[in-house]
């Protein structure tokens, strides 16, 4: 279908939009600004609004009214927060932090916009002739509401929102015959390959009920059958019939985020060309400007962003420049004068698929979750190599108060620059120094936040806003940074529960000082806040080639009951993979000296046999770097690669690049790391691998600790659930590395006796046959 057509359609597309959207896309102007900070985190915001309806007379005051009204062919829906039905006041409640006479007047005239439209969506709803519109902002931490009031008559009213309609319904229509035309394009796409490899179309189909159904599905599928391009296929082909505005493909890893931008090029040119596909990349990726502050005053690409913004987006848009990755979308950017990273979150809104890192759906700020809402979008995630999830999900709401932290803030707030602050912050070190005195042991756990410290911080907190606020253009870097460990604290305290532990920690190491201590909000189990996600999407499908036993993942990430699972067979021959237990050595901690002179001959004996490129796996660097060594002087001939600490990207690169098809050699890599998972070696690039480990987490008190609160939610697997499920997790993922294709042949060797155990042998792949020797 033509856009030619699409105009002669005598029945005109509807293109539904939010009052917010529609006020962001038509009333911001000037510079990009964060200055007018902290916020308040999504919970106070909701608190905040029922402090302030709660303090109205519950006979004549309505809140959360939904309210539609139609301009040509633009829907524009929204819910308005209280409505004064004695004084015929509308309210648009905004709470904040700070000095509300810093906010700058371009947010403040949104605001205005946003509940002006309101205002006629209201006269229009109720047939007034006239009403009176106040803007309430409730300050968090005082309490108090400041309220500015404007007097509109009806007719004033609908010029304005006709106004703001019209300067959206232009870009409406072409929203609205894009959505067509993708639909269109969608129903007839065809998959990028000649035909499906063995699993793959299993997975397809799998994946294509479930979203279909609007499920959430739990897919194990092993490497090499092509997951990606098999599950962003069918999620694609369901998106029609089901309406679905939005597919967001979700990754813990940078590799995995250019497969799906593979798999998403190669489908665009197999009848998917019009798909809009944006790639999304962390702050510090795109910023052209680092150390620079994000206002116009501090950053030339800041200036004037709202200003250039709609010449950006419709280039950005226009074909044939759709598959907007970070260069493209740094490209276009650039042109206009604005920053990257801000424009890309601003094509976030306007795009059909989005590839990124977990954290955008995720996270408590997730900016994909809260367009989602803001927007009432139905959408579809894939979320690849899940078996991730739940160690970034505890990380996302986990937080930590370090002592160095505190020390670098106290040095650079002085009595002359910041003299609250600096008392404030004061008050925090004498409370964190009294906590310290009264822990006996290097750790403990506590029941709740420590009272007295928690006050110290709150006091604090606001001395920072305050200073922050009175003092926008002299933010200091230590003093945020502090000033952010505390609000993800705060923001945690709000939601603690059975899923997460509070606990102080004595500092280890040559640059910790007697007594230091972290504090720290520890999330075990994520899946009370991973729920809330799942309910807000249509479907959801998680695929991996680890995730054995698949209720341990459905319990720890909170998937819904029911959701659907899927275990697709190998498309692998036993024949292929020799794998071969080393039962007669211990790799334990207590153990690893005696174990380095069999695993060295071991590796040096199957290396005669067969030379060829190896990887070891091994539990930590020290360990690393005992067998490397023992292997160099007792081998020299066989050539060895070393992972080292903190390897860049660049030097990761270079790594893998020594494994060729010609190249015969060892790399020695730590299990769980850059090299353990996500990394492709067909052929003779990789014929083998070492696991000198099982993979399990250390034992010490925050394991324990863990393992305990296990035990007691999940009654009897503790230890499974803390210790051996995610070990072997990290085992299967590494031995994956060595069969890629169905013409890859290998080995590998499982170095430790416990592999020969029963309950250690049945969480490995089926398709494995395993030799004792």
């Amino acid at each position: 279908m033509t856009t030619t057509q699409l105009l002669a359609d005598p029945q005109p597309l509807v293109y539904s939009v939010a009052v917010r959207e529609l006020c962001a896309f038509t009333a911001k102007t000037g510079d990009l600004d964060l200055r007018f900070t902290p916020a308040p985190s999504a919970q106070e915001g909701i608190a905040g609004h029922g402090k302030v309806t709660a303090r109205r007379d519950v006979a004549s005051y309505e809140s959360e009214i939904l309210l539609a009204s139609r301009f040509e062919n633009l829907q524009v829906r929204g819910r308005v927060d209280g409505f004064d039905t004695k004084a015929r006041r509308l309210e648009e409640i905004k709470t904040f932090k700070g000095r509300l006479d810093r906010q700058s007047p371009a947010q403040r005239e949104l605001h205005w916009a946003q509940a002006r439209v309101y205002g006629w969506l209201m006269c229009e709803a109720r047939g007034f002739a006239s009403l009176d519109i106040a803007l309430v902002y409730f300050d968090i931490d005082s309490e108090r509401e400041t309220v500015f009031t404007e007097s509109w008559s009806r007719d004033a009213l609908r010029a304005f929102f006709e106004e703001q309609c019209s300067r959206f319904v232009a870009w409406a229509q072409l929203e609205a015959e894009h959505r067509v035309l993708r639909d269109a394009a969608l129903r007839t796409l065809a998959f990028a390959h000649a035909e499906f490899r063995t699993g793959q179309r299993e997975l397809a189909e799998g994946v294509y009920r479930a979203t279909t159904k609007g499920r959430v599905l739990l897919a194990q599928a092993p490497t090499g059958i092509g997951k990606t391009a098999g599950t962003i296929f069918p999620a694609l082909k369901a998106m029609p019939g089901q309406s679905i505005d939005r597919l967001f493909y979700l990754s813990a890893k940078t590799s995995g985020r250019q497969l799906a931008l593979d798999a998403l090029g190669e489908l665009r040119s197999h009848g998917g060309g019009c798909i809009r596909v944006l790639e999304m990349v962390a702050r510090e990726k795109a910023c052209e400007n680092p150390g620079s502050a994000c206002h116009g005053d501090a950053c030339p690409l800041a200036c004037g962003f709202y200003d250039r913004l709609p010449d950006a987006r419709a280039d950005a848009l226009a074909e044939p420049a759709q598959l907007l990755d970070q260069e493209s979308v740094r490209s276009v950017a650039l042109v206009h004068g604005i920053c990257p990273y801000y424009l890309s979150q601003e094509l976030a809104r306007w795009v059909d698929v989005v590839v990124g890192d977990y954290n955008y759906f995720f996270d408590f700020g997730g900016l994909l979750h809260a367009l989602t809402q803001a927007n009432d979008w139905s959408v579809a995630l894939l979320v690849d190599e899940a078996h991730n999830l739940m160690d970034r999900a505890r990380g996302m709401y986990s937080a930590t108060l370090s002592p160095q932290a505190l020390k670098l803030a106290s040095q650079s707030a002085t009595a002359e620059s910041a003299p609250r602050v600096k008392k404030a912050l004061s008050a925090v070190k004498r409370q964190w120094s009294a906590l310290n005195k009264e822990q006996a042991d290097d750790y403990a756990v506590h029941e709740a936040f420590p009272p007295k410290l928690l006050n110290a911080l709150t006091q604090c907190m606001q001395a920072i806003g305050e200073h922050f606020a009175d003092h926008p253009d002299t933010l200091d870097a230590d003093v945020q940074a502090f000033q952010w460990e505390v609000l993800q604290v705060q923001r945690l305290l709000e939601s603690f529960g059975e899923h997460s532990i509070i606990d102080t920690q004595r500092q280890r190491g040559p640059q910790a000082k007697q007594g230091d201590t972290d504090i720290s909000v520890r999330n075990i189990v994520p899946a009370p806040y991973l729920a809330e996600r799942w309910a807000k999407v249509h479907a959801a499908t998680l695929f991996s080639a680890t995730l054995t036993p698949m209720q341990f993942h459905a319990d720890l990430l909170g998937l819904p009951e029911p959701h659907a699972t899927l275990d697709v067979g190998s498309p692998f021959r036993a024949e292929q993979l020799s794998v071969q237990v080393a039962r007669h050595i211990s790799t334990r901690y207590a153990h690893r000296s005696a174990s380095i002179a069999p695993m060295v001959q071991l590796m040096a004996a199957q290396f005669a046999e067969r030379p060829g490129n190896y990887l070891a796996f091994f539990s930590s660097y020290e360990y690393l770097e005992q067998a490397a060594d023992a292997l160099a002087r007792q081998h020299p001939e066989i050539t060895l690669w070393r992972q080292s600490r903190r390897m860049g990207e660049a030097q990761q690169r270079e790594f893998l690049q020594q494994f060729t098809e010609r190249s015969q050699g060892i790399g020695f890599a730590v299990l769980g790391g850059a090299f353990a998972e996500g990394i492709d070696l067909p052929g003779k690039r990789l014929i083998g691998a070492f696991l000198a480990t099982l993979g399990l987490p250390q034992f010490n008190p925050v394991n324990e600790q863990i393992s305990a609160r296990m035990e007691r939610l999940f009654a009897g697997r503790g230890y499974d659930y803390a210790y051996l499920y995610p070990g072997l997790q990290k085992v299967v993922q590494a031995a994956g590395r060595v069969i890629r294709t169905p013409q890859d042949e290998g080995v590998v060797h499982l170095i430790d006796d416990r592999f020969a155990r029963a309950e250690v042998r049945r969480l490995l792949p089926a398709w494995w046959h395993i030799d004792a020797v």
